[in-house]
């Protein structure tokens, strides 16, 4: 059992943040048992960490994350989705055939996120299965909690990053019979790319693996009006873009859908009755011209939600940077909505980015009973004018002008990690 002490924030809802100066959160087994700011009589005798005036608060949590690509991070961004896939995305991912340099960038990858605060996180690998392995095994050395896919992709791809349909599946079944229970904080995600680059018997077949095995799913969704496009002209009979997906069985309530700029109401009415999570990522909509998806709309609907950095289409892998995109981007939604759609508070773009994402790796993201202890130390002293400032003011500021100078301490499931082999 662990006592750890700080000045505790989290957010049980999106509306509110929860407070404990001064507070107690007790470990035990890696799960929250008690937190608050008084510490029961039976713990009084325990020996516990105090972190002082520093901020206790729930690790990052990344919904979308593109590994292969953390090498282009600032490249091609001024180009718009389809040219950025076909200039940078596909060269680069074609280099992960060679494991001495996928290890070299997954290396890095594992440490960037450890450094930017980032506990628990979904990445798309590429469609090598031994780079996918090994991307599991470096993940599982550095302690964080991730899902991690192999690419599937039998269509509109080039001929250097292209796969068979029987391959495509052979290759995921066999990799899911070795990983699907190999570890207990890195598992498998069942990943076809997007509707373009896969065919209907790939992604029937995929549904089909994901139903077998008890695996989640990760794909991408209306990022773009060009793509849009280009899937009503490769599926005309298709009601709307979801609606491909849910045909496939690659739409259930442990799918996550990245970006959803364009959805039509009946699609974001699918994606609640799914139970579907959507990954916000806008750093990325803004980086490649996509749009700013409408976040309010999909909170008032009852879709859960999760902030993705979606590396390397966004710039950086900070969790915190994009929670502020995505309070800028809600503004911009804001006002051209005519003020029908409110931009998100502090409290909410925060709950986005750890109990909102949280949720899709099961009790995390909260300091609330029964939660994983997931948790991030802050040092916000080097930020100087923090005497008289609430606590919530002190969070707010680390959010919009802190980084990972300030991150002391991280825990995943009650486990202090150690900086990762680079």
């Amino acid at each position: 059992m662990e006592i750890y002490k700080g000045h505790i924030i989290f957010t049980e809802k999106p509306e509110a943040f929860t407070i404990y100066k001064n507070g107690y959160v007790v470990v035990e087994d890696g799960k929250v048992k008690f937190a608050g700011e008084t510490l029961p009589q039976i713990y009084q005798n325990i020996t516990l960490k105090d972190f002082g005036e520093s901020l206790l608060i729930p690790g990052f949590v990344d919904l979308h994350f593109h590994a292969p690509q953390y090498a282009n991070l600032g490249l091609g961004l001024d180009k718009e989705l389809l040219p950025w896939l076909t200039e940078y995305t596909f060269p680069e991912e074609a280099k992960y055939a060679d494991l001495a340099y996928a290890e070299g960038v997954y290396r890095q990858v594992a440490h960037d996120l450890w450094r930017n605060g980032t506990t628990r996180v979904v990445l798309f690998s590429t469609l090598h299965i031994a780079a996918t392995k090994l991307l599991m095994d470096l993940f599982n050395e550095s302690g964080l909690g991730a899902y991690i896919g192999k690419v599937n992709m039998d269509r509109n791809s080039p001929d250097f990053l292209i796969e068979t349909t029987e391959n495509s599946l052979s290759d995921t079944e066999n990799w899911l019979k070795t990983y699907a229970n190999k570890y207990e904080l890195v598992k498998p995600i069942i990943s076809p790319r997007f509707v373009p680059t896969c065919t209907s018997e790939l992604m029937y077949g995929l549904g089909a693996l994901a139903k077998e095995y008890q695996v989640p799913i990760q794909s991408h969704i209306s990022e773009n009006k060009g793509e849009c496009e280009w899937v009503k002209e490769l599926h005309p009979t298709a009601k709307h873009y979801a609606d491909i997906y849910e045909q496939h069985g690659l739409l259930t309530s442990s799918t996550i859908m990245a970006h959803c700029v364009h959805n039509t109401m009946e699609e974001i009415e699918r994606f609640k009755e799914n139970g579907v999570f959507s990954a916000h990522c806008p750093n990325a909509n803004y980086n490649l011209s996509s749009g700013i998806m409408p976040v309010r709309k999909f909170m008032d609907a009852g879709v859960k939600i999760g902030l993705g950095t979606d590396v390397g289409a966004g710039h950086k892998v900070s969790i915190a940077s994009v929670m502020t995109s995505a309070m800028q981007a809600s503004k911009i939604a804001w006002l051209e909505s005519e003020k029908a759609l409110a931009p998100l508070s502090t409290s909410e773009a925060f709950y986005l980015g750890t109990k909102g994402g949280g949720e899709f790796f099961g009790k995390v993201g909260s300091f609330e009973i029964g939660y994983d202890f997931d948790a991030l130390v802050i040092d916000d002293t080097q930020l100087k004018i923090t005497p008289g400032r609430s606590l919530e003011e002190r969070l707010q500021r680390f959010i919009y002008v802190g980084d990972d100078r300030h991150i002391t301490h991280r825990f995943v499931k009650g486990s202090e990690l150690k900086e990762p082999k680079r």
